[in-house]
Parts: C-alpha cells; structure tokens; sequence
C-alpha cells in the first residue's frame, strides 16, 4: 500500500529543519528522507553568521553546547592578500557560534518534530496538478513509494531532486570542489577567533583556515578536475612561507564536496516545478566567503511557509514560492553585488569601515590585489552579468526573475 502524506523533504539538512518546523507548526503531516544514518557528517566551517544564530534561537531554542565545536564561537572574518595587508571585522552584534554541522541539523531536524526516514534514499518523483508520487529506498531493502501534495528538495549543491527536474542544470553551470584537511598545530599566529580567507589567485577560488577541536584546518577550493593533494600542498606550504603557520602533516581524516559558487552572483536560482519546490543551497543560495547557513534556513522557512499559504489560500505554491522567496535573493545576491559593498551593508561585518581605516595607499594596493583575484573568475563571464544586476537594482530596487528556474 502506497502511503500519502502531506509533504516529503528529502535531505535532513538545516533548510529541511526550518521547512519542516514550519509545516509541523501548521499541522501538516510532514516526512524528511535522509540517505544516510543520522546524526550524519556534514563538510562545512560551522562558522555560522548572526542572522543564522538569531533564526535559530528564535525557532529552536537555546543552542545546547554539544552542538558546537571549540572554539565555540567565531567573532568574524579576516581577509589576507597577496601584499601581505591583512583586514579583520567583526561580526555585527558580537561573536557568533561554532556550529558542528553533524550535531547540529540533527537537532534541529529533531526540534522541528517531524518524522524522519533516515538511511533513506531518494530515487526519483513523479507529479501531476495535485500530487507528486515519490520513489525512495531504505538502504538494503526494496524500493517504496509515497503519494504527497508537496516535495521539497532540500538536498544540498548536487540535489537529486532538482537533477530529476532539471537534468542538465549541474552541466550549465560552474561547479566547484572545496576540500580540507586538519593538522596539528606547532606555531599558529592566526588568531583562532577569526575565520581567515584568502584573496590570492594562486591560491585557488577559494583558500580558508581556523582552528577547530585542537586542530587548524587548511581548505581549499577549485574548478572540478583539479588534483586536491597537490593543491593543498602548495596552500599548506604557503602560509608557512609567508604566515608562520607551522603545522604537522596533515591527519588521515580529510574532507571535501562540490559546490555550486555561481547562482547567487548572477542571479541563476531554481526554486522548482509544479508541487515540488528547491531551497537551500540546492537553489543556489551561498553568501560571500561561503556561509550557506543561514540563508539556508531562512529559505527553507521560506520554502515550509509557501506550502502552508498556498494551501490556506487555494493558490499554486511555485506562485507563492516565488514572490516569497524574493525577499532572501536580494539578500543574498547583494552580498555579491559591487554597488551594495561600496555603498550599504550586505553583510554581517563592516567591510568599507575596516577598508577605510587603512591608510590610503594601503586602500589602493588592497583594491588592486582584490582585482586581480577577481579576475581568476573571468573564464565563466560572472563580470558583465553582476554589472548588470547591480545597475537592475540599482534602478528598479530588485532583481528580475526571469532567469529563474
């Protein structure tokens, strides 16, 4: 016998906890698939903004301390160049928490009280105007079925969800691999309260380090098809020439994913088809330096309370979906956009303020060096397409949605 329910979430992510918060809330009855045994690993800083911090408090309660890694918390971010300059902010409203992402979505999936198929893969969907079928395996048994009013794919950058409506969207778009590796420490002058980022085109797309549990991480990220040893190598090697960071080789335990790095700069979301929605990080939703915590959450709330108005209202969830969603794009995407960094605060740490308290021909050669690490990004032709968002803003005070998937 086929089972109905009102909606499938597949993956126990935090976007999963915060859509099924919100359906559990309204009193619908609401299963999350997760592939694997739960609490599952996730890769991720765990450095989480104060907007994810407030989301979590407000909607789960209290973060309880086995949630969290050591140091518990970060109080901001640090840019280093190529020059040598170094920028540290700190995070609005003060340190932010540490979270450590194979306890934390299990918590928060288990305070949204929904029920939860864990060791459960999805397989594929089917959907007509009132249903969508959905194909699903718990590991070593037979294939299953379950008839739902809604589905959301809140399965990360690789959704399978999203590739079983849209095939060929991982192909048209950049995909990155982000990996890292945890040493002990010998000397580390980098201070341990910052997450520390590079702007340096030798390094890769996208070069980090903070300490964790005892341990300094050193992360990089890269076009798909490069070799992550060797790249790690030469990072590793770097911030001991030019930082001091003397470590001991790398530990076995090492890390890394694929990552979608393009959507949010120019504005390629997809949220969906018919009944079935995407949120998270799997509609592209990442902000600058990475975090995809929060917004993750809140596109996920965002997903969760679609379901619930479209139903109340007899209105089609893509139409709801859509207007509601549009409100976390402008966040997110400004954070990329040149216009809102000069002028406004995008983000959770004042980026022109430590800029400007540099001396000016200290302002000058860190401009410089931020160019010529944003040309590495020129392959993928991101630079006319962001001009052109910015000035979209600019004068019609959001951004169009006709790219949208």
């Amino acid at each position: 016998m086929i089972r109905s329910v009102d909606v499938v979430i597949v993956g126990a992510s935090l976007a999963a906890a915060a859509a099924a918060k919100r359906l559990v809330d309204a009193g619908l009855e609401t299963i999350i698939l997760e592939k694997q045994k739960l609490p599952r690993h996730k890769i991720c800083s765990g450095i989480l903004s104060p907007r994810g911090e407030r989301f979590l408090i407000e909607n789960f309660g209290a973060l309880p301390n086995k949630i969290l890694h050591e140091p518990n918390t970060c109080r901001g971010v640090s840019f280093h160049f190529p020059s040598m300059l170094s920028l540290s902010m700190d995070f609005f409203g003060g340190p932010t928490p540490h979270l450590h992402r194979k306890y934390a979505d299990h918590w928060a999936i288990k305070q949204s009280h929904s029920e939860v198929m864990d060791e459960t893969s999805f397989l594929s969907l089917s959907q007509d105007d009132d249903n969508v079928l959905v194909t699903a395996r718990k590991k070593g048994g037979d294939s299953f079925q379950i008839k739902t009013r809604y589905v959301i794919g809140a399965d990360g950058p690789v959704s399978p969800v999203l590739r079983s409506l849209y095939p060929s969207y991982h192909k048209d778009i950049p995909m990155f691999f982000v990996g890292q590796k945890f040493h002990e420490i010998i000397d580390c002058p980098l201070d341990e309260a910052y997450f520390h980022f590079w702007f340096h085109p030798d390094l890769g797309h996208y070069t980090w380090s903070h300490a964790r549990d005892g341990r300094q991480i050193v992360g990089v990220g890269y076009k798909v098809g490069e070799k992550f040893h060797d790249r790690h190598r030469y990072v590793a090697k770097y911030f001991e020439e030019k930082h001091g960071v003397y470590l001991k080789p790398a530990d076995t335990d090492h890390e890394g994913c694929s990552e979608n790095f393009g959507p949010s700069l120019i504005n390629r979301y997809v949220f969906g088809k018919g009944r079935v929605l995407i949120t998270g990080q799997a509609s592209g939703f990442l902000n600058m330096i990475g975090e995809g915590m929060s917004c993750a959450l809140h596109s996920g709330a965002i997903a969760g309370e679609s379901i619930v108005d479209a139903m109340l209202r007899n209105k089609a969830v893509q139409e709801v979906y859509r207007k509601k969603i549009a409100s976390e794009v402008r966040r997110t995407t400004d954070q990329w956009n040149p216009l809102k960094i000069a002028f406004s605060k995008p983000h959770e740490a004042d980026f022109p303020k430590a800029l400007m308290a540099l001396p000016a021909k200290d302002r000058l050669i860190l401009l410089r060096d931020v160019w010529h690490f944003v040309k590495l990004y020129k392959e993928f032709k991101w630079g006319r397409q962001i001009a052109a968002l910015s000035m979209q803003r600019l004068l019609r005070g959001d951004y169009a949605q006709k790219k949208w998937l």
